[in-house]
């Protein structure tokens, strides 16, 4: 049985360039364009894994974090930003947010992959 992955991202190519990446590798993926809709689908599926952007329009990937990791059901979900912030100190501050995880934009398709894995692989 393939993992199942829940995308959050508000941009239309990125969403589509992680899905396909994702799908391509065996993943069963679904995806949400912003934080709200993200946090009621994350909360209602079961999921192996979160990817989630940090700047969205609704809720934003920090609050996203906040309320997924306080969620009981699946605060032991990873929960990995997918991001383009790249100033001092935001690595950091994504990680205090609850993310258990950092992958930077843009995304690298042949190593996104194994950064993908090694998420799954933490959790078994």
């Amino acid at each position: 049985m393939s993992a199942r992955v829940l995308v959050i991202e508000d941009n239309a190519v990125n969403r589509e360039l992680i899905t396909y990446l994702l799908r391509a590798f065996g993943y069963e993926v679904s995806s949400e364009t912003n934080g709200a809709c993200g946090f009621a689908n994350a909360i209602c599926g079961s999921y192996d894994l979160v990817l989630s952007d940090i700047l969205m329009p609704d809720m934003d990937g920090f609050e996203f974090a906040r309320r997924f990791k306080a969620a009981p059901e699946v605060a032991n979900t990873p929960l990995i930003a997918v991001t383009a912030l790249a100033m001092t100190g935001d690595r950091e501050k994504i990680l205090q947010a609850g993310f258990d995880g950092y992958i930077s934009k843009p995304i690298d398709p042949q190593a996104f992959a194994g950064q993908i894995s090694t998420f799954l692989q933490d959790r078994g």
